[in-house]
């Protein structure tokens, strides 16, 4: 936009006019340019309009703001102030943000959300008492505090003007108001005048509210309620004025409407008995409560409310008998009503006799029935010369009825107020006050009357008021900062209040025509018109009524309705009535009708008179009497209180709240805008909106300005001054200088500027946000471009390797695959090869074999031949042969002869016939040896058959070889030859027979092999299921067994979850009861200290001078008299009893209700106190019952134990006996050689001590015996686990054939196993535990052995006199142990020998006691002995010797003890010393040199040493008066110094010193465990201080608690400013435009603290207390306290502070909180809790930086904020607020979403976290190590009178 009124560029945001929404938001679509008659829009549905121009104004639409303005808490802050934007920011803080208050300008916008807020607790008010009115979200306890500062710093009485229609919430509004002043101020006495204040609205509501149309609870009246405070201003009392009370509702509601609530009320209580007597029915029962058909109200019990009404008159002083009387009156009221009267004729009427309700009426106020129904029906009319009576029709008698039923309830309410004023005034003379106003807003209805006449004349009245005052501000604010000032043209209504109030006015002349005798309002019609429809522009007649008139008003054109105002003007009732009335026998109704003066209050108190002080405004004078009252018009009276009411406001400093009703049907959070217009139009919050936009509505500090629009200067352009820097800069940004002045402190700016700065400021920080985001991403882009090319550049080289290592990989298979092909090949060649071969030689073998068969068949073929040609031949040579023989026969003969012949010649012829015979073998012999080459190849073959049938039979061998002898013998015979071949050809047939034979031998052979083979298959893969089901069955075994072993962890961690749970729960029930304890005690602190301020002013009230105004800033302002001490009063002695007696004298029933009080309390401080130890012995109880149950449940396991300690108890017992007798002979021979050898004693030792041998020689067998037997039933069981289960495996499989039964086998071993391994486990335990039992035992009972020896060795090298006490010792300490062996062993049996063994010691300690007494006794006499010798024998020393050095000097050689010269850490003092000592080192001394220079604690400790030596020398009352001078001592310097925090915390660690030293040496075993011998010897002898040490506990809490909150007082400024409002990350955040209401600037300046002023604080506070020796527990404890208040403050301003709830914020918050923690680190205070409690502080911050859009932010929101409240997390996002446009606001579907997520936790509504609190102080008992006896005391306490003894 570059300018409003000449041109307008697209995108330009308007506003336009709408008649449903009144206004609408639409978007430029085209520029606009000066002289285009309309504008191109675009809505935000997207919808396209044309929106035409006023041809004659030419006005252009209203612009919108920026986004970043929207929500603001101050309308004034809007740039574009006008009436849309005023509307459209209302309705986004009270739609979307759920915001109720909104500032505008000095009006406080109330909108009211017809829903009840957690917004006005007790916490709240704390939270806006002492801040800023600007520095808190808008609220009415800002406008309170706001009015409550300036009464306070401007010494000027104040006014908060209340106003809005009916239903806006005025009534609440006045209320919180009034209860913000009673809990911020106090009240200045006892009598409870805050709750007396607050008490009267419960009244007030039930006579003057009743429910209407619009509202259920509304104010019929207008009231103006005087809060007065005293000079400090502490509330005294309280006055009120009430204004036209609507008296017409007595007797008329409208539908839908009720009569005043108290008529309800006493109707639903009618069944009680004490309102019997009123004769009451149901509200239906009465016409005057059955009119507007709707007796009840939603949620509200009417006899509820009826109690609660007279528990308010009860407190303010209206006793029950004046009660009763009102509710009389009220009753009688109804039954008038229900009286019916009849027409007797049409001039005169008549109540019929014995009227039911007439007679109750007339018996409730106690008059005839004769004469009230005389004059209800009758009137008496008086002339100048008689007086007649007059009958009344049977309408007028009805109005007279109703006139009188409204005159009664008008003086009763009158009556009420006057009552309460007088139960609200006090004694005390008034300084100031402040006024609140709750009046009725501008009406106007369809018919408007003469009530709605005088309340619009009110409003123009207190708008004109408004009007002068706000441009009043406006004018001062201008000439402050020497701005031009240009007169502002404004509304001025008064022309419109001179129309009703002037001469001849409306009012006037209404009050001519009552006088007139025939007037009537036709007449007063027709002089309107007559004199003011051509006069008057303002006023107007209506065209079509001559009963009516219109008035231009301030807000709108109202109709008034003429009919009704003569007569409610008038007001009149009959007289005769009234005087019936007083004539009545009811005291209660005769003084309501009697003068006021004369009135009597019901308390039987006199008003004050010199009590109360007002400016310029003086109470109603007394009426001068009944008749002339009735004379004076109600527009006559009302104008004049209206004039006093305008006196006083004018005399006060006026403060606005507007409450704006938002529909009208009463639905929460909905938001009408018509009506809402309408009413902002009628209050004035526009008319200040324009006054402000006429001149300069935007305005700026310098510093706000340059740290807002630094963005937008060069370098060179900021200089030094900043003021100079921000004039220079604005001159170039702003060309046109009428858009601006420079004041002195601030820039004033016209309407419009600021939009366009943030314009410029948007564009350059958008420019920036480009230039960053062009940036960020070109290194974004550059980074991944260079993350995406080292990425690159690693996958190439991934890549390459990869393709490398696959190169090489292919090369190595290539070669592989050679190599194996290579061999593969080789392979198959050589396998077909083999094949080949293999083929070849069988089919060799088969050819050669074919053959050689054919070959062996040929030659059987051949032999057979040659057998069958020899046989043939044989026959044939025979044949031959015999033929040749015949033939050789014949020829021998022949030849014979022939040989005769020649047988000379064969003779010569001999040597050839040798060779001869020779050629005849030779071929025998080459046969023969043809045989044997055949028998040879036979034997071969048969060699080789014999070979292969060697493995099967044994019995062909035999035969092979007898047939190869036969075959060798055939060798030489050829006959056996022939037989041999024969057998050859059997023994190839046997052995064909063999080789089949065999054949099927080996086919049978490997037929039970294969079978022996799937035999084997199948047991192995049977064995292997079964394996693995054994395996599954240990594998479940196993998970059985981790099972039952989690589950008895699981078990174990319940039930110590359990334990600890229940611990914890009685740890913070202790914690509950502690802080209850401490609460009381600050409690009966404060009524004490309260108590003595009471008695300190008595006394002094004469004298004293007024003191000035003490309240400080947002701290205890709510209780300022109960925690602050005026020095003026302090230290006054002298005067403390005169101030009893005054207080005595003036108010003994205050005194006795404090002592009854303080009795109360002590009461109820010791019922805590015994409930405190109840809870104590109940949370020991509980674990001793949790011992006692885990302990039973190892009972089982320690029976074997308890059998082996019974015998070891018998053993001990028999020890003891022999111990028993060894003692008595040792007692019983008393002569010095009784420990001689030889002695009785000595025999008896021995005896002893071989009994002992003997007894530890049978242990030791039997303990080896056990471990023998244990060590081989552990062997055992070990080899029948291990040995047992794979043998009858092993048997069964061979047995067990069926699967079913191998199973059911398999699960009963598995059980066996399993409950032979339970077994085992459970004798290991046993005996396990039986040997670690045994070994305990017999180390003990060696341990007792050794003891006793050394004992008795001791013993008897004792003197007799020695040797009892020695043994008695011993004795008590072996019991202890024995007794403490039993408690941990066996509880049940512990309880009797606890109680023989605490018998014993009790008689020992007696023993003991006697003793000490005898030796104390001789001491004393040793004294006094030693003292006598001393004055007979040096009478000179008598004065320098102390009894202590008495006691040194010798007397008996023997009976000196060598180390009493020594001191024994006492000091002595005379009585008359004390109170010397306790000024000395209480009241005077300076802890800054003590702490600096001397030892922490010296004063508890020099204390302490004075308490001993009181107990030393038995001096009860000396110890008395010590520890009550110390204890008084120490509250009143912390009375006088309580806000030092150096003096609180050196008297906190010295009080904690002091008790520490009670504790530890008072002889309790508890706390004595790390004291030294020689500390053991100081702990107090006579005295047992529990008592004592209980309230001097009390006495360190009560100092604990002051130092809280010293700490308090000094953090609590330092907080918001430094957590919040500072920035220590600069220029993060930036500052909004701000409004009227400035908050404080959020730059630094020199007075602002810091973060680091908080943590130089705490480092203060820190080193003091060290310092100071303060117990480390103790520091924790107060650092946590002090990080609570941190951030439970923070917390609280964030959730009240909608300009601190943004992002930058939130980082702010976080660094601030690392930096506490970081200083939590540097201390060493980490695990003292004080972090978690910021944790809510943290979340927060968290919570405003973290997304807000989707449903996965809301559940990590969830997750997170576990810290926070649902309220407190919607609270912030409904608050949270973007601080740049970049920012995005938080949707309402989102908060909605987070609401429903959160719906389920269970957890407090409260918003705000309860900075008050203080966490429970404990005191851990700390010993000092310190010996008392070399403590020196300085000489710089001057305490010489001091002797250390």
């Amino acid at each position: 936009v570059t300018s409003s009124h000449h041109r307008m560029d697209s995108c330009a945001r308007v506003w336009i006019p709408d008649a449903e929404e009144v206004w609408k938001s639409a978007e430029l679509t085209k520029d606009y340019k000066g002289g285009d008659a309309s504008l191109q829009l675009m809505l935000e549905d997207g919808k396209s309009i044309e929106h035409k121009l006023d041809p004659k104004t030419k006005n252009l639409p209203y612009l919108r703001n920026p986004d970043i303005l929207v929500g603001e808490n101050d309308l004034t802050a809007l740039s574009y102030l006008h009436e849309p934007a005023v509307l459209h920011n209302l309705k986004v803080r009270f739609m979307d943000s759920k915001l109720i208050y909104t500032y505008c300008g000095i009006v406080l916008v109330a909108i009211n959300p017809y829903e009840t807020l957690p917004i006005y607790g007790t916490d709240i008010i704390s939270a806006y008492s002492g801040q800023n009115m600007g520095d808190m979200d808008p609220h009415i306890f800002a406008v309170a505090e706001e009015a409550y500062k300036q009464m306070a710093r401007d010494e000027r009485n104040q006014s908060i003007i209340v106003s809005g229609e009916s239903g806006a919430g005025k009534t609440v509004s006045a209320k919180y108001a009034m209860r913000y002043f009673a809990t911020v101020s106090g009240s200045a006495s006892e009598a409870n005048v805050e709750e007396k204040v607050l008490a009267s609205n419960p009244i007030m509501e039930a006579i003057g509210n009743a429910k209407t149309t619009r509202n259920d609870n509304s104010s019929r009246f207008g009231k103006y309620i005087e809060i007065g405070f005293d000079a400090r201003y502490r509330i005294i009392g309280a006055n009120m004025r009430t204004y036209l009370l609507e008296k017409s509702r007595v007797v008329f509601q409208a539908d839908e409407e009720r009569n005043y609530h108290i008529f309800y009320q006493l109707c639903a209580s009618a069944h009680l008995p004490e309102y019997k007597t009123l004769k009451l029915g149901g509200a239906n029962d009465f016409l005057y409560t059955r009119q507007g058909r709707s007796p009840v109200i939603d949620g509200v019990d009417d006899s509820k409310e009826l109690c609660n009404t007279r528990s308010a008159f009860t407190l303010l002083g209206i006793n029950e008998s004046y009660q009763m009387g009102l509710f009389q009156v009220l009753a009688a009221i109804l039954h008038l009503g229900n009286v019916e009267i009849k027409e007797r004729d049409s001039d005169s009427s008549i109540i019929p006799p014995n009227n039911h309700h007439l007679t109750a009426f007339c018996e409730l106020v106690g008059v005839t029935y004769q004469d009230m129904s005389q004059w209800l029906c009758h009137r008496k009319l008086k002339t100048a010369t008689e007086t007649y009576v007059k009958t009344l029709s049977r309408l007028q008698a009805t109005n007279a009825r109703d006139a009188l039923s409204k005159h009664i309830y008008a003086k009763l309410f009158n009556w009420i107020v006057e009552h309460v004023n007088k139960a609200l005034i006090t004694n005390v003379k008034q300084h100031s006050f402040i006024g609140v106003l709750d009046i009725y807003g501008f009406e106007t209805f369809e018919i408007n009357s003469f009530e709605q006449f005088c309340i619009n004349y009110a409003n123009e009245k207190l708008q004109q008021q408004f009007n002068m005052h706000v441009f009043k501000l406006e004018q001062e604010e201008y000439m402050r900062e020497q701005i031009p000032w240009t007169l502002i043209d404004f509304y001025d209504n008064q022309p419109c209040i001179n129309l009703i109030e002037a001469k001849m006015g409306i009012l006037d002349l209404l009050d001519e025509e009552c006088k007139m005798p025939k007037g009537s309002d036709d007449s007063w019609a027709q002089k309107l018109y007559n004199t003011h429809l051509k006069t008057c522009t303002l006023f107007e007649k209506p065209r079509m009524s001559n009963r009516a008139f219109i008035i231009q008003h301030f807000a709108d054109k109202v109709e008034y309705q003429c009919d009704g105002f003569l007569e409610k003007n008038k007001d009149t009732v009959n007289e005769e009535q009234i005087n019936v009335l007083k004539a009545s026998k009811f005291d209660l109704l005769v003084e309501l009708f009697r003068d006021e003066e004369k009135a009597t209050s019901p308390t039987g108190q006199v008003q004050g008179t010199g009590g109360r002080t007002r400016l310029s405004v003086k109470p109603d004078k007394g009426r001068d009497s009944s008749s002339k009252e009735h004379k004076k018009t109600v527009g006559c009276q009302f104008r004049n209180s209206l004039q006093m009411l305008m006196e006083t406001l004018n005399a006060t400093t006026p403060h606005y709240v507007r409450c704006i009703k938002p529909n009208d049907f009463k639905q929460a959070f909905s938001f009408d805008p018509k009506r809402a217009v309408q009413q902002l139009r009628a209050c004035g919050v526009l008319e200040t909106i324009r006054i402000s936009a006429a001149g300069f509505p935007s305005r700026w500090t310098y510093q706000e300005f340059f740290s807002r629009y630094r963005v937008l200067m060069k370098q060179k352009d900021v200089l030094p001054d900043k003021k100079l820097t921000c004039k220079n800069v604005l001159e170039k940004l702003v060309q046109d200088q009428d858009k601006y002045q420079f004041g002195k402190t601030k820039i004033f700016f016209r309407a419009g500027q600021v939009a366009y700065l943030e314009k410029l400021r948007a564009d350059k920080l958008r420019a920036a946000c480009i230039r960053i985001q062009k940036t960020i991403r070109c290194w974004l882009a550059r980074k991944k471009y260079l993350r995406k090319r080292s990425a690159a550049i690693t996958i190439q080289r991934f890549t390459r390797g990869y393709q490398a290592r696959c190169l090489a990989k292919f090369m190595r298979r290539t070669q592989a695959a050679t190599v194996i092909q290579k061999y593969q090949r080789m392979y198959v060649e050589k396998k077909r090869y083999r094949q080949k071969q293999a083929a070849a030689l069988a089919m060799q073998t088969i050819l050669r074999a074919y053959m050689a068969r054919q070959k062996y068949q040929g030659l059987l073929r051949q032999k057979k031949a040659v057998i069958i040609q020899k046989r043939v031949r044989g026959w044939l040579a025979r044949c031959w042969y015999k033929r040749c023989l015949r033939s050789i026969v014949y020829l021998q003969c022949c030849i014979r002869r022939m040989r005769a012949r020649r047988e000379l010649k064969k003779l010569k012829i001999e040597a050839r016939s040798v060779e001869h015979f020779k050629k005849l073998n030779k071929g025998m012999e080459n046969k023969i040896m043809q045989l044997q080459r055949k028998i040879d190849e036979q034997s071969k073959e048969n060699r080789l058959v014999n070979d292969k049938l060697v493995g099967l039979e044994s019995s062909y061998t035999v035969e092979s070889e007898r047939m190869r002898g036969e075959l060798t013998r055939l060798r030489g015979v050829e006959e056996d030859n022939k037989n041999k071949a024969n057998q050859v050809s059997s023994l190839l047939e046997e052995l064909e027979k063999l080789r089949k034979e065999l054949s099927s031998t080996q086919q049978e052979k490997k037929t039970i092999e294969d079978w022996a083979q799937t035999y084997k298959n199948e047991m192995e893969k049977m064995v292997s299921d079964l394996r693995d089901q054994n395996g599954l069955l240990k594998t479940e075994k196993d998970d059985l067994n981790r099972l039952i072993q989690e589950q008895s962890q699981q078990m174990t961690e319940k039930m110590t979850r359990a334990i600890a749970q229940e611990t914890q729960q009685l740890e913070t029930d202790l914690n509950e009861e502690r802080s209850r304890y401490q609460n009381l005690l600050t409690e009966h602190l404060r009524l004490e200290e309260k108590y003595d301020d009471l008695k300190e002013e008595m006394a002094l009230s004469s004298h004293v001078s007024k003191p000035g105004h003490r309240r400080t800033d947002s701290t205890h302002s709510s209780n300022e008299s109960e925690y602050t001490y005026n020095s003026e009063y302090a230290e006054l002695e002298e005067g403390s009893r005169a101030a009893e007696d005054v207080t005595r004298g003036i108010d003994t029933s205050l005194t006795l209700k404090l002592q009854k009080r303080l009795t109360e309390l002590e009461q109820e401080k010791q019922s805590l106190r015994n409930e405190l130890e109840n809870k104590e012995e109940q949370f020991q109880r509980a674990r001793a019952r949790d011992d006692a149950e885990f302990k039973k449940a190892r009972g089982a396991e320690l029976e074997y134990e308890s059998l082996k300690r019974q015998e070891l108890e018998s053993e001990n017992k028999k020890l003891k006996h022999d111990l028993a007798e060894m003692r008595k002979s040792l007692l019983g021979d008393a002569a010095t050689g009784a420990g001689a050898p030889g002695s009785p004693a000595y025999k008896v030792l021995l005896e002893q001590l071989n009994a002992s041998c003997e007894e530890l020689e049978v242990r030791k067998e039997e303990v080896l015996i056990l471990r023998s037997q244990l060590v081989s039933q552990k062997e055992a069981m070990h080899h029948k686990e291990t040995m047992t289960e794979p043998s009858v495996y092993a048997d069964d499989v061979s047995k067990l054939k069926d699967a079913d039964e191998l199973k059911q086998a398999y699960v009963g071993l598995k059980d066996t196993n399993r409950l032979l391994e339970h077994q085992l486990q459970t004798q290991r335990r046993t005996y396990d535990n039986e040997v670690e039992s045994l070994r305990g035992e017999l180390q003990t009972v060696k341990e007792e052995n050794n003891r006793q020896q050394q004992l008795l060795a001791q013993n008897l090298q004792l003197p007799p006199e020695a040797r009892i006490e020695a043994s008695l010792q011993h004795e008590i300490t072996r019991l202890t142990n024995e007794n403490l062996e039993l408690m941990a062993d066996d509880p049940t049996a512990s309880r009797e020998a606890r109680v023989i063994i605490l018998r014993r010691m009790v008689d020992l300690m007696e023993q003991l006691e006697k003793q000490d007494r005898t030796i104390r006794k001789l001491k004393k006499q040793l004294k006094v002995y030693s003292k006598r010798i001393g004055e007979m024998g040096a009478g000179q020393a008598e004065g320098q010797t102390s009894p202590g050095q008495m006691v040194d000097e010798p007397i008996h050689p023997v009976n000196i003890p060598r180390r009493e010269k020594d001191f024994q850490g006492m000091l002595e003092y005379k009585k008359e010393d004390e109170l010397k000592l306790v000024k000395n080192l209480i009241l005077e001394l300076k802890p800054r040199g003590v702490a600096v220079n001397l030892i922490p604690g010296l004063p508890a400790y020099i204390l302490f040493m004075c308490l001993r030596h009181a107990d030393y020398v038995n001096d009860d009352q000396k110890v008395r008066t010590l520890l009550t001078s110390t204890i008084n001592s120490i509250k009143k310097i912390l009375k006088k110094r309580g806000d030092d925090f150096e003096m609180v915390s050196f008297w906190l660690a010295n009080t904690c010193r002091f008790l520490h030293c009670l504790k530890q040496y008072s002889g309790d075993e508890a706390f004595m465990k790390h004291n030294t011998s020689r500390q053991n010897e100081h702990c107090l002898s006579n005295f047992d201080l529990a008592e004592y040490r209980q309230v001097i506990s009390d006495l360190a809490i009560q100092i604990y608690q002051q130092l809280i909150k010293c700490m308090e007082n000094i953090l609590w400024p330092m907080i918001v400013s430094g957590m919040l409002e500072h920035e220590t990350i600069q220029g993060v955040s930036g500052v909004k435009p701000t409004g009227l209401r400035k908050r404080t600037s959020s730059i630094a300046d020199e007075g602002t603290y810091t973060l680091d002023s908080i943590i130089r604080q705490l480092n203060a506070f820190h080193s003091t207390m060290c310092q100071h020796g303060t117990d480390p527990e103790l520091i924790k404890q107060v650092v946590k306290q002090q990080f609570y208040i941190v951030g439970a403050v923070t917390l609280n301003n964030l959730l009240l502070r909608k300009d601190m709830c943004s992002w930058s914020k939130g980082m702010q918050i976080r660094y601030n909180v690392s930096q506490l923690e970081e200083w939590l680190r540097d201390k060493g205070l980490m695990n003292c809790g004080a972090k978690e409690t910021l944790e809510p502080l943290i979340q927060a911050a968290q919570l405003l930086q973290v997304k807000k859009k989707t449903d996965e932010d809301a559940e990590a929101i969830c997750s997170m904020c576990l810290a926070l409240t649902t309220a407190q997390i919607v609270k912030v996002l409904n608050l949270y607020t973007p601080v740049n446009e970049f920012e995005e606001r938080v949707s309402v579907a989102f908060i909605r979403t987070i609401q429903t997520r959160l719906r389920d936790r269970c957890e407090s509504p409260q918003l705000l976290m309860d900075a008050k609190m203080i966490y429970p102080v404990t005191f851990p008992f700390n010993p000092s190590s310190l010996a008392l006896e070399t403590i020196q005391i300085p000489g710089s306490l001057n305490l010489g009178f001091l002797t250390r003894v």
